[in-house]
């Protein structure tokens, strides 16, 4: 099956329930590949709640999706990611399981950890395994905009007064839901709103912009782990006016 049809198909069928759930058990399989991915583990059917969540994650998903969106499927994967990792927070269920299961699983675990050590080591390689997806997921949008981690690499400030101008420039963009809209359907930066507001001459701009780019898609897409890890310089202040 293709993906334009799939995407076409959502969109003709999110008003219609009983099209929705036929649809829903045609993708049974994928959403329980999904689940895996993030539980880390094999789930079934009527057993697993982490299943439930992602059957409602996947009619939520068809329910909001549009072709501005992309791929359904890679939509939808995200939405499932999203909602599991809200209720493995929201409950404090998943660490304790998944710890179980894998110290039956691993005999030779170092019996000097204590069972709350060996909760927070496994704990803090779970984030890291998120956020390596994360950036997975970040890498292919980049290339979307013909960017590269290298391209990044290169462009990233390495002065104070640059850094501190790209944090403002990322800030006024990523506060502001219509530069944001306008950033991510025409693909470049509000140059003229930039230097109206900021005073900043478009020159100095164009050499950082494909690091302002890259701030501004995680700072307002879905990448919560990368957020939390990295400091753009701002957190959450008004943006110009």
């Amino acid at each position: 099956m293709q993906p334009v049809f799939i995407n076409d198909r959502v969109e003709k069928i999110r008003n219609d329930e009983k099209e929705i759930n036929i649809f829903i058990e045609e993708y049974k399989p994928f959403i329980a590949s999904c689940t895996e991915k993030v539980a880390g583990r094999y789930v079934r059917y009527g057993e697993d709640d982490e299943l439930s969540i992602a059957l409602m994650a996947f009619a939520e998903a068809i329910k909001a999706y549009d072709n501005a969106k992309g791929s359904f499927l890679s939509f939808a994967q995200n939405v499932i990611k999203r909602r599991i990792i809200d209720y493995y927070r929201k409950e404090n269920h998943h660490k304790n399981i998944v710890f179980l299961n894998a110290y039956s699983a691993n005999e030779e675990m170092d019996n000097d950890l204590s069972a709350g050590d060996s909760v927070d080591k496994y704990n803090a390689d779970e984030i890291s395994e998120y956020r390596r997806l994360e950036i997975e997921e970040l890498k292919k949008e980049l290339l979307q905009w013909g960017i590269s981690f290298i391209d990044l690499a290169d462009a990233s400030p390495k002065h104070g007064k640059t850094r501190k101008m790209c944090a403002d420039i990322s800030k006024f963009i990523s506060l502001n839901s219509e530069l944001v809209k306008m950033v991510r359907c025409k693909k470049q930066l509000p140059m003229a709103e930039i230097e109206k507001c900021l005073k900043i001459p478009r020159k100095k701009i164009e050499r950082v912009r494909k690091y302002i780019i890259a701030v501004v898609i995680i700072m307002t897409g879905d990448y919560q782990y990368i957020k939390d890890y990295v400091d753009w310089g701002w957190r959450n202040e008004g943006a110009c006016s």
